[in-house]
């Protein structure tokens, strides 16, 4: 049986947020369990501190900060590079 890969996407309902979903998503294998949140919710907004997340949209993969998320911005490699879409 293969491990889901856990990606969170942080976001705040932007429309940046909601470019960085799409792309998560369209690259997202069936191995892949994504999940949406949102920074309005305490509990989200303290999970997202947790993991280093210092602006939306973010993406942490495996309960990481995606590398392209710790201040560049998010990218289709990077996302690549922690895994995504790989089973």
């Amino acid at each position: 049986m293969t491990t889901k890969r856990k990606v969170e996407v942080f976001s705040a309902g932007c429309p940046a947020c909601a470019e960085v979903e799409s792309l998560v998503k369209n690259l997202a294998c069936p191995s892949c369990d994504v999940a949406v949140l949102d920074m309005r919710e305490l509990a989200v907004a303290q999970r997202a501190k947790a993991l280093g997340v210092r602006s939306v949209p973010a993406v942490a993969i495996d309960g990481q900060l995606a590398g392209c998320c710790a201040g560049r911005g998010v990218d289709e490699d990077s996302l690549r590079a922690a895994g995504l879409g790989q089973a």
